[in-house]
């Protein structure tokens, strides 16, 4: 089956960095458009990054300057870098990406089971 995993998510403290993959595996012609959200206990669920098939990216103005999302066509992996975490960052995060499953597919949403990244103070 097809499945998007993400992996990398633990406890850091403020300041600290992590780096959040996704990776994508199963029978996929292509990988169109992948994003990051995140989820906090509470809150609504947010878009913090976004990465297009032709290598546009867009982040959330909370996150800006300090994540950057990147991707690897070849080994179907996507990535967030996230620096200078702060509390507030602290979420659950979940990968969506845009798959073609084959060449005459139309585009299909998969979601990842999400990572939880906590920031202590």
């Amino acid at each position: 089956q097809v499945q998007l995993v993400e992996s990398g998510g633990g406890l850091v403290q403020a300041g600290e960095s992590l780096r959040l993959s996704c990776a994508a595996s199963g029978s996929i012609f292509s990988i169109n458009a992948v994003n990051w959200y995140r989820q906090a206990p509470g809150k609504q669920r947010e878009l913090v990054a976004g990465i297009t098939g032709a290598g546009d990216t867009n982040y959330a103005d909370s996150v800006k300057d300090r994540f950057t999302v990147s991707r690897d066509n070849a080994k179907k992996v996507a990535f967030l870098q996230m620096n200078s975490l702060k509390p507030e960052d602290t979420a659950v995060y979940s990968c969506n990406a845009v798959l073609l499953l084959g060449p005459f597919d139309t585009p299909r949403q998969f979601w990842g089971q999400g990572t939880q990244v906590t920031v202590s103070s």
